[in-house]
């Protein structure tokens, strides 16, 4: 989520906070005009693989990437899948295998389209560097191994922090503490740790990072906000110094995205999934958060989205027209409008009479629905919208291009 700027009166907060309190945005609408109904997502094609479980997408360009999970009728888990996205339809254009992996979980290509980063579970964990000289044919040049990440990487994130290239790797056993481990990637071919520190309750899921703050999804331990070079507190990827946590309503903290808002420089929220029970290919449970970060040292949750019997799972953001996108596994994919107050609301549009926070549903905010008409289930991971365009990663099914929502 996303941030402006605040006056003299706590200016020492400036870096912490990311508050703004003449931010045009936040007041509520007072246009009276009904807010437009959800539009169905148009699907503009699919890719289709059912030889393996789909995982994690990222997209470049007229490039995807999607990676593979667990196992499905004996295939494994261990297939980086390449994919030409130029036209409606993806068409599978390579696939590479990684061998000692069972799951490949996160993918993720760095800003400047050089590299491509995957991580490798169970155990040996790992994470691995592709040259992407040719983005259809991606060059493995390094793969890093270390004994702090040995029981398999869940999840990892790449960032620039301070100019510098790191990669923020989530480390979860059911046996042994979880832990965060950061690995420099300034020589992409020479990985090098350099930090191991033990976290989450039972599990860090995941992580986002931007501006040089650390979000960590720490499941029952909440959401901790983290200076790693941009907070003000003297942090720094080698020692992140923590600002502020929230647990949010049920726990099961799984992943966030926090919101920047170009049309008034808000980043007043970040928006936290919680991954509760799932059945692949049936259902699936928890809810998406929002928690206001106008004071990081205290977040506090002030909204929620509810799909029944279906759970939130990772998300994608049309930053300039304020459109959430979140993979919502057996409910497909869902898009909220989440620019404005999210945090008033009247009495019919709370949770409940108990239940002080939002309903972002009564409140009008869901803008889309996709997948949920195409006559067989789905089971959508993770989503990535770009250019117009979202496109969503089906364990079941595949990879999905639909046209986005316009405001």
């Amino acid at each position: 989520m996303h941030r402006k700027l605040c006056r003299a009166l706590v200016l020492l907060a400036v870096a912490l906070t990311g508050c703004d309190d003449t931010d045009p945005g936040m007041g509520p609408d007072t246009t009276n005009k009904p807010p437009p109904a959800p539009v169905v997502l148009a699907v503009a094609g699919q890719g289709e693989i059912l030889s393996r479980y789909t995982g994690e997408v990222w997209v470049r360009g007229n490039v995807a990437y999607t990676s593979t999970w667990g196992t499905r009728n004996g295939a494994s888990g261990n297939a980086l899948l390449v994919w030409d996205v130029s036209g409606d339809t993806p068409q599978l254009r390579d696939s590479v295998l990684v061998d000692q992996a069972v799951t490949l979980g996160d993918v993720q290509a760095t800003d400047d389209g050089r590299y491509l980063v995957v991580a490798t579970e169970l155990a040996p964990g790992s994470i691995v560097v592709f040259d992407l000289a040719d983005p259809y044919k991606p060059r493995q040049i390094s793969r890093f191994f270390s004994p702090s990440i040995t029981r398999g990487v869940h999840t990892a994130e790449v960032q620039l922090v301070n100019g510098r290239l790191y990669a923020f790797l989530s480390i979860n056993s059911s046996a042994l503490p979880s832990r965060l481990v950061i690995v420099d990637l300034g020589d992409p071919a020479n990985p090098r740790e350099v930090l191991s520190r033990d976290m989450g309750r039972p599990f860090i899921h995941d992580v986002f990072v931007r501006n040089g703050l650390l979000f960590t999804a720490l499941w029952h331990d909440g959401m901790s906000i983290w200076d790693i070079g941009g907070g003000g507190r003297g942090g720094s990827p080698q020692n992140p110094i923590e600002i502020g946590n929230v647990r949010t309503v049920n726990g099961s903290t799984h992943n966030m995205f926090w919101f920047h808002d170009p049309t008034n420089n808000s980043k007043r929220y970040v928006f936290v999934g919680e991954e509760g029970p799932a059945s692949i290919g049936n259902r699936a449970s928890g809810d998406l958060h929002v928690v206001d970060v106008s004071d990081m040292t205290r977040p506090v949750e002030v909204a929620m989205y509810h799909v029944n019997d279906a759970g939130a799972h990772n998300f994608s953001m049309d930053e300039p027209n304020g459109m959430l996108y979140a993979a919502f596994y057996n409910a497909g994919v869902r898009v909220l409008d989440v620019r404005g107050d999210l945090g008033s609301c009247t009495a019919e549009q709370k949770v409940s009479a108990t239940d002080s926070r939002c309903d972002l549903e009564k409140m009008n905010r869901v803008r889309g629905i996709g997948l949920q008409d195409r006559g067989k289930p789905v089971f959508v991971w993770g989503v990535h919208f770009v250019g117009g365009n979202v496109f969503a990663s089906d364990m079941l099914n595949g990879l999905w291009k639909l046209r986005g929502v316009t405001r």
